[in-house]
């Protein structure tokens, strides 16, 4: 087996069917799928159980406590099979390449980053409806790029370059130096070197995402963009920014201390 992708899940079954649709149209086959559930819906186990896998899989859940991702994440590395782990979020709908790109860049030293385009409702209802529409919204990405993008954002990123073809020189050029916990990939080396996710963080943003990235550096880690190569797309939804003066003091005193190796990980120290 060459990857666990992890999917960071709540309980928007809508969403992950969709994705999990998505995985049916992947180039590479071989790869374990791991939900991780921050939470123990029964809805979500019954569309589960009953959903066409094509892969083996796994479905964690735990205890609904509020915001405890980086404890979902945690547990997904501990159970995951294979020694290259793909991160993705509930939200995020991936390119049929999109496994592919990241294997084909995978090193034990390296940390992937990639993004995501965040599309609108109109694009997001074309995916929701029938993954099959991924064509009709690839085409239409490009040619929003040129006339107009309405209220797609980032939509340079939901551009796939094949890095065989003739321009298969600028992805080479569009670096990336942190980490996006939707579109990310690492080797459990990597990620024990750190130990895990800091589940002392218990509210979202900065804590699954910024804090790795200063982590893996510190570490001694170097990063590689796959941007327009693992291409992925966000669906649309309301979005539910929290304050993140909190989770800024917790980074920045780590990062005063040099505490790269977290304490309450996947380990606790």
């Amino acid at each position: 087996m060459k990857a666990s992708l992890i999917i960071s899940i709540y309980d928007n079954i809508r969403f992950l069917k969709v994705i999990l649709d998505s995985l049916r149209f992947q180039t590479e086959k071989d790869f374990e799928i791991i939900i991780a559930e921050d939470g123990n819906n029964s809805t979500v186990q019954e569309f589960i159980s009953h959903y066409p896998f094509e892969q083996s899989y796994q479905h964690l859940t735990q205890k609904d406590e509020g915001w405890r991702k980086n404890k979902a994440m945690n547990m997904a590395i501990k159970a995951a099979k294979a020694e290259w782990l793909i991160f993705i979020d509930g939200d995020c709908v991936l390119h049929d390449r999109f496994i592919e790109m990241h294997l084909r860049y995978a090193h034990e030293d390296l940390i992937l980053a990639g993004k995501r385009v965040k599309l609108d409702v109109e694009s997001s209802e074309l995916l929701l409806e029938n993954i099959t529409n991924m064509k009709l919204l690839e085409k239409q990405l490009v040619h929003k790029l040129f006339y107009g993008k309405g209220k797609i954002r980032n939509i340079e990123e939901g551009i796939f370059i094949s890095p065989d073809g003739l321009l298969g020189f600028i992805p080479k050029l569009r670096k990336l130096n942190n980490l996006k916990g939707c579109n990310m990939s690492f080797s459990k080396k990597a990620i024990y070197a750190i130990n895990g996710f800091d589940e002392e963080y218990i509210l979202p943003a900065i804590g699954e995402d910024f804090d790795l990235t200063w982590r893996f550096q510190a570490a001694g880690f170097q990063y590689k963009s796959v941007r327009n190569l693992a291409v992925q797309y966000h669906l649309f939804h309301p979005e539910n920014w929290v304050d993140t003066v909190e989770n800024m003091k917790i980074c920045s005193r780590n990062q005063q201390e040099n505490k790269f190796i977290c304490k309450n990980g996947l380990e606790i120290n």
